[in-house]
Formats: C-alpha cells, sequence, structure tokens
C-alpha cells in the first residue's frame, strides 16, 4: 500500500485568501505585497516598506496589523528620538519609593516603525537587539519580547535631508524590503471611492489569530524542497558573493532567509512543495537590500535589482520535478 510523504497541498491558502481580503478593504490593489508580509509574518521576518511618500505604507502595515488578533504599537520615529523612548526605562514609584521599569512600545507583537530613518544612529541600534533577539535589555536587565514579535519599518528612499541611512548590519536584520509603487488608474479611482466617505481602517476586524499564525507555522515547516532546488538556492546566493558588480555579497543569514521564504510561500499558496520560480520570485525582496554595490557598478547607475536580474539570468534553473517523491510502506506480512 503506498501512502504520500509531505502533502501536495496544504489549506494555508484559505487562511492567506482571507487576510488579503480583509486587508483589502482598506488597501486598494497591492495583493503581492500582503503575500510576501504574510510569508514574513509565518517567518517571523521583519519587513521594510521602502517607498516615496503617499502610496499606502502607513495603511498597508495598519491594515495588516487590524487583521491579525494581536498587540500593536507605532514609533513616530524623529531626530530627538532616544532608545528608551522604544525600550522602555526604570521609574520611580512614588508609593513603594523603588524603581519599576515601565515597558517601552516594544513590547508588543507588531511593531510600525514609521520614517525609520529619521531616528540617529544610537537610536536605531537599538533596534538590532530586538529584531534579532526578540528581547531588549535595559539597565542590564534582559526581557523577552511577546511572541510573535514583527516590525514593519517604513522608509522614504527619495528624500535624505534629515535622515540617517540604516547601516548594513541593521538592513540584514530586516527579512524582507518591499516597494509598493503607485497605483494603476483604476485602482486610484478605487481609492476615491473608497475613502471619500469614511476611514477604511474604521471596519477592520481581525480576521487571524496567534493560533492561526502558529498553525501557518507549522504547515510551513512541513513544506518539500527539492535537493535540486536547494542547490539552485545556494548557487544564487553565492553568485552573489563573486559577482563582478557586487563588493559585499549575500551571507549564509540570507541562504537561510530565501529558504524559509520559499517553504511560507509555498505554503501560502496552497502546495507542499517549492517550485525553482517561487526562487527566482523572492531573490529581490530578500536579497536586494542586502547586498553592497561596488564603484564600477555605482558609476554605471547600476543597483541591486539590476545586478539580481543578471544572477537570475546566469544561474541555470533547475528542470526536475521538484515535488516530493511517494514513499512506499511495507507490504503486511
Amino acid at each position: 500500500m503506498a501512502h504520500d510523504g509531505p502533502p501536495a497541498t496544504l489549506p494555508a491558502s484559505d487562511l492567506a485568501a482571507s487576510l488579503a481580503t480583509n486587508i483589502g478593504r482598506a488597501v486598494v490593489g497591492k495583493a503581492h505585497a500582503v503575500e510576501l508580509l504574510l510569508v514574513a509574518l509565518i517567518c517571523e521576518g521583519h519587513v521594510l516598506l521602502e517607498d516615496v511618500p503617499g502610496v499606502g505604507k502607513t495603511l498597508l502595515a495598519k491594515a495588516l496589523a487590524r487583521s491579525l488578533g494581536c498587540s500593536f504599537k507605532r514609533i513616530q520615529f524623529t531626530p530627538d528620538l532616544l532608545p528608551a523612548d522604544i525600550t522602555g526605562t526604570q521609574v520611580l514609584d512614588p508609593r513603594t519609593r523603588d524603581f519599576v521599569f515601565r515597558p517601552g512600545p516594544l513590547f508588543a507583537n507588531v511593531i510600525l516603525a514609521d520614517e525609520i530613518n529619521r531616528a540617529t544612529p544610537r537610536t536605531q541600534s537599538a533596534l538590532l537587539e530586538a529584531m534579532e533577539e526578540r528581547q531588549v535589555t535595559a539597565d542590564g536587565v534582559t526581557m523577552t519580547l511577546p511572541r510573535p514579535f514583527l516590525v514593519l519599518a517604513t522608509q522614504n528612499p527619495v528624500e535624505l535631508e534629515g535622515t540617517f541611512p540604516l547601516p548594513e548590519a541593521q538592513l540584514d536584520r530586516f527579512f524582507l524590503r518591499l516597494a509598493l509603487g503607485y497605483p494603476s488608474q483604476s485602482e486610484e479611482t478605487a481609492i476615491l471611492d473608497r475613502v471619500a466617505d469614511a476611514d477604511p481602517l474604521a471596519d477592520l476586524l481581525p480576521v487571524l489569530s496567534l493560533d492561526d499564525l502558529a498553525a501557518l507555522r507549522n504547515q510551513a515547516a512541513r513544506v518539500h524542497v527539492a535537493e535540486v532546488v536547494r542547490d539552485y538556492l545556494v548557487a544564487l546566493v553565492r553568485a552573489t558573493r563573486g559577482w563582478s558588480g557586487i563588493a559585499l555579497g549575500a551571507s549564509p543569514r540570507a541562504s537561510l532567509a530565501l529558504f524559509r521564504a520559499a517553504r511560507a510561500l509555498a505554503c501560502v499558496r496552497g502546495r507542499g512543495f517549492v517550485r525553482p520560480d517561487e526562487v527566482k520570485e523572492l531573490v529581490p525582496p530578500v536579497l536586494g537590500h542586502r547586498l553592497i554595490l561596488n564603484t564600477e557598478a555605482r558609476l554605471k547607475a547600476d543597483d541591486a535589482g539590476s545586478v539580481l536580474a543578471q544572477i537570475l539570468g546566469s544561474v541555470p534553473v533547475p528542470v526536475e520535478d521538484p515535488q516530493p517523491p511517494r514513499i512506499l510502506a511495507a507490504a503486511p506480512g
């Protein structure tokens, strides 16, 4: 009697569809961005939303947070923001005359770090421990942050006055970097219709619980990645380390992020195995912000996206079937 190994289809697509539908009540279009946000949620990875003002970065972050049954805090980053303003600090309790820790806004499940590049490097660095280790150290005491813990950071890549570029160490902590882009003509018309009379966020209710997220993570962990797909993924990452236009390529942390993201994306799409096309699709948002181009590439006006497109065109795509093999059970007596 034969039975299958990892399942070929997964019910996670139903949860993903309900989330996308709910967010769509507030955000017009952006279906692919919503799908990738759910990938980051499953992987407990942080997301950098980088685009010009007014395209819906903050609205998308708020809509996602409201669609989840978990706590949410917004931090407006400014040059005078101090590390203690986000991590918390010790305050004197007048009743006991003892110092007690007052948690900062980082102690929530979903954090909207609005205009993160307007804070000083000192304040930005306060996020490093929280983003990587899910903990905060204040006054010598280390405290664990709630799970899941997701930072959705926004920044404007065009306006540089009064901003502080994110250091490479912090950029590497972001699981994905997404750009939303301008809406189409029909989408922009729909935006006018939707917000003409009411706040699109006002009636948005949670559709995914913390238990749902845990179930999604469990399903993603069961997604099969064939050996040929793993080899393809590693070859893409390793190609960034010796490419002529790249001074610093992607690290093994990037390989792991791409692997986890590919499994989560396949899970969201309702399949139990990863296709090479999904790996290719995830290369720009997972690897783009982790690369440092050399002087020659910058003089040629190349960017990370164009260099990654060259790499994707040069690394052979596997043609073998990536589906999980069938497992044969032993015949009875």
